[in-house]
């Protein structure tokens, strides 16, 4: 196995061009769990921990609604709920329930899209808050939509010469949320997990399930009809509490749009019910604290 070590983001994409075989690896958390186990043997690993620009952030358009923070793919999920919890509170929110201290201190939102796993903790807030992916190579730089670069278990969007180099999430000061089922509450991988982000200057709601398809998803019929319900009813203006019928049936609407397997951590149809619950939780928990905000 050749281990390839550039020092430079240009050097990488030169390095990922004349080896597109070569395996990314950063904080490793992933990579080197399948190496110890065997369960995968590359041709070449690309080591990016010596590259500065994969380890930086950066904010457009202002702190506020409407701008939008760029996260290199080197920054770990520590630096994330640290100095970047007050403006991506879903993102922070996931980062947390990512393994152990160590995992969030080595970890990066790059490495988890990079395994492109449908259980890889950050995805649904990603697509719950239309987050934009940057890929890059030798032939230039460009955006994918989180909601299209999932492409099934494990397999992404990127081309064989590319790499991540950061991820794009609009900032926000509406509440979100995140939460996930686990077999215990700490260093585990959820059986299912669910995101919600309410965007009140759009008058939608976000909603994305994770661990219960073959790759992360959008519960889209879910936005949808909640999304309506409450412009229907002047509620982003003047918030009330959400009728239990609602809630209800925006849950439902979450178990559908999700498509599980039975496996070790739990049955397909434990998944739906779980999924039911956490929507509902989590959409009580994002609306009181919206009501609170604009009351």
């Amino acid at each position: 196995m050749d281990f390839l070590r550039p020092d430079t983001l240009a050097e990488a994409l030169a390095l990922k061009a004349q080896r597109p075989d070569a395996v990314p690896i950063a904080g490793g958390t992933d990579v080197m769990v399948e190496l110890n186990f065997d369960h995968r043997r590359p041709a070449a690993l690309l080591d990016l921990t010596r590259i500065a620009e994969l380890r930086s952030w950066d904010s457009a358009g202002g702190n506020g609604d409407g701008g939008t923070v760029r996260i290199g793919s080197g920054v770990p999920y520590t630096r994330i709920i640290d100095e970047l919890g007050d403006r991506l509170p879903g993102l922070a929110m996931a980062s947390r329930t990512v393994g152990s201290p160590q995992i969030r201190n080595r970890g990066t939102v790059g490495g988890n899209l990079g395994a492109a796993s449908p259980a890889g903790d950050t995805h649904p807030v990603l697509l719950a808050g239309d987050a934009t992916v940057e890929a890059a190579s030798t032939r230039g730089t460009r955006l994918i939509p989180a909601t299209e670069f999932y492409l099934g278990v494990k397999r992404h969007a990127l081309e064989p010469d590319e790499l991540i180099t950061a991820v794009h999430v609009p900032v926000t000061r509406a509440p979100q949320q995140f939460a996930k089922v686990g077999t215990r509450n700490a260093m585990v991988i959820a059986v299912c997990s669910f995101a919600v982000a309410l965007h009140p200057a759009r008058q939608r709601v976000g909603a994305a399930v994770g661990s219960a398809a073959p790759t992360p998803r959008r519960a889209s019929a879910a936005e949808e009809f909640l999304s309506a319900e409450l412009t229907s009813a002047n509620q982003w203006e003047s918030p009330k509490p959400l009728l239990d019928s609602v809630k209800r049936r925006f849950g439902e609407l979450v178990a559908e749009a999700a498509n599980p397997i039975d496996d070790v951590r739990g049955s397909a149809a434990y998944r739906k019910h779980a999924l039911s619950v956490l929507a509902r939780r989590t959409l009580d928990w994002a609306w009181r604290d919206y009501s609170e905000k604009v009351t």
